[in-house]
């Protein structure tokens, strides 16, 4: 049995700092959903609020559903950036980037909640902030 594991042991053990390379990390995906998520908010607005029509219903439904999908999207898409791609250097550069990300997540979470424009704005801020950190880590 011993002969079975020795031949099955890597001959070569590599060691990365993330699971990707990181030349594929973009924020662009996070900041399309956190844009969704406040185009969504805008189109439940424009829903007359005491319809009743089938078609009203039927959209508000929907917007709802793609609000909080996006909303979802937006929290994973930064924390797989802020996990795998950050690192201590970056937070060395930019020491509030927990709070940052803490922030994103949460707002993400609120715009899961409510319907609020300004939330939904917040998100995109938020997130557009985001996206110029990693883009300076870049340069």
């Amino acid at each position: 049995m011993s002969r079975l594991t020795g031949w099955l042991k890597p001959s070569t053990t590599v060691h990365a700092h993330c699971d990707v390379p990181c030349g594929i990390y973009d924020p662009a995906a996070a900041q399309l959903a956190a844009r969704t998520v406040a185009r969504m908010v805008e189109l439940i607005g424009q829903i007359p609020p005491a319809s009743t029509e089938m078609a009203d219903r039927q959209k508000f439904v929907r917007c709802v559903a793609v609000k909080e999908d996006h909303a979802e999207r937006v929290k994973r898409e930064v924390q797989i950036i802020w996990s795998d791609y950050f690192k201590p250097e970056h937070l060395e550069r930019y020491p509030d980037l927990h709070a940052k990300v803490w922030n994103i997540l949460k707002l993400a979470s609120r715009n899961k909640q409510t319907i609020d424009a300004q939330a939904a704005a917040d998100l995109e801020g938020a997130v557009k902030e985001f996206a110029d950190i990693f883009w300076s880590t870049k340069k």
